[in-house]
């Protein structure tokens, strides 16, 4: 073992016994922890030293070229900042999970089951360039009595120095150890952190497909992939076109570079008013569509699409649009260019809209709704640490519940189950 990986065994194991203190401060406390960062970030003097880095930060970035969709997420501007704090304040009014009950079985007099919810421990987390990200992931993290390990984008790093010393300055007025929350700078340090199965209970991948693969290839320990956000507005016959047109628009405008702006809009042969719709609005809002032969027949001047345009996330200004003979192949379409993240269809046809939602394989299905509901805070999760596309364990944006597990605790009198089984005692099983 390199002196690298013995040292950065020592912070995990001091952050992970931080994060038993936390987790032993009770939910009052936690959510007292929680107001306290969220007031820290709004004092004026915080908020002039974040924002110095984050502008050292984003003069850097555009320097090297950086590509513009991390760029965008690398700003954290004051109304960002506002929702961080709206989030952390939501999260500290939120009921405590931790320590609830989720089940209580009777299983015979004086013998009692319950599965109770606990922290899973300590969490890694590698994730993009979002500095608000960081903010958001500890806080879940304190809500559900978990140290964590974090690694942004190299990119962010002053501006995430900035606000990991606010969150130390907050847990160290609290009687914490700061390490229950690490910043963690170098690639090799993240190395470290993949070999520690063990004490790390879950790693949390933030980024490309190609990036969360690697993770996982890495690492022993089990990882939770928030991975590439290809998400679909399917168009269907039955959609009213003025409604179509504006969650187009918002799916995919209000935030390009986020994981659940919408990419590519498809429309049936019969939505042609829709999509005309559509393209007008999308077209007034500035963005580029790169549309199929069939479409360009009723909106000729859309650029030509490739077949690398569909399944493709842009980041930015740009949608592909493609007509589609009716739901079947709309669906087989999002199966097979689709990332499993949320994809949303608009009609007025319920029937078309219920099979749509059971038939989808993703995280998140809507009807007559924006992609862009996909999101942690919005969902009144107060945050998220990241939008799973997995299926086990978390899926779909990660609260404060998707970091926890549970543990079964039985209380008895003396039982033996040599008492119990055919001919014997029989167990009551009496939920509570």
């Amino acid at each position: 073992m390199t002196k690298q990986q013995d040292d950065m065994r020592a912070t995990a194991e001091a952050a992970k016994a931080a994060g038993g203190r936390l987790a032993r401060l009770g939910g009052d406390g936690r959510s007292k922890l929680l107001r306290a960062l969220a007031a820290a970030l709004r004092e004026p003097g915080v908020r002039a030293e974040v924002a110095a880095a984050n502008a050292k930060d984003l003069e850097r970035a555009k320097a090297e070229n950086v590509a513009t969709p991390l760029v965008k997420r690398l700003g954290l501007e004051a109304g960002k900042l506002d929702g961080v704090c709206d989030g952390l304040e939501q999260l500290a009014a939120m009921p405590d999970l931790v320590g609830r009950a989720t089940l209580r079985r009777e299983l015979d007099d004086g013998l009692v089951l319950e599965r109770v919810s606990t922290p899973l421990g300590l969490l890694g987390v590698i994730f993009e360039s979002r500095p608000d990200a960081l903010v958001q992931i500890v806080g879940l993290a304190w809500k559900s009595g978990n140290a964590v390990l974090l690694k942004g984008g190299r990119e962010a790093l002053g501006t995430n120095r900035a606000l990991a010393a606010v969150i130390h300055r907050v847990l160290d007025a609290a009687g914490i150890d700061p390490r229950a929350a690490v910043l963690l700078e170098g690639r090799e340090d993240v190395a470290a952190v993949l070999g520690l199965h063990g004490l790390v209970e879950v790693i949390v991948a933030r980024g490309s497909s190609e990036f969360v693969r690697h993770i996982m290839s890495q690492s022993d320990i089990p990882v939770m992939g928030h991975a590439a956000g290809v998400c679909h507005l399917y168009v269907h016959a039955g959609a009213d076109p003025a409604m179509a047109a504006k969650l187009a628009v918002d799916g995919k405008t209000t935030y390009p570079a986020a994981c659940n702006a919408t990419e590519t809009l498809l429309w049936d042969a019969g939505a042609g008013a829709a999509l005309d719709a559509c393209a007008e609005a999308l077209k007034q809002a500035g963005v580029e569509l790169r549309a199929d032969e069939a479409t360009r027949k009723r909106v000729p001047w859309a650029t030509p699409a490739t077949d690398a345009d569909f399944g493709f996330e842009f980041g930015a200004n740009i949608i592909a649009v493609k007509q589609v003979a009716g739901i079947d192949d709309a669906m087989a379409h999002i199966a097979a260019h689709g990332s499993k993240h949320t994809e949303a269809i608009v009609t007025s046809d319920a029937a078309a809209a219920d099979r749509f939602m059971a038939e989808v394989d993703a995280a998140g299905i809507f009807h007559n709704a924006s992609t862009r509901f996909a999101d942690g805070y919005r969902y009144g999760l107060g945050a998220e640490v990241g939008i799973s596309t997995d299926k086990l364990h978390a899926r779909g944006p990660v609260g404060v519940e998707g970091l926890l597990t549970y543990r079964w605790l039985l209380r008895g009198k003396g039982q033996e189950t040599a008492s119990y089984g055919p001919g014997k005692r029989p167990f009551k099983h009496r939920d509570l």
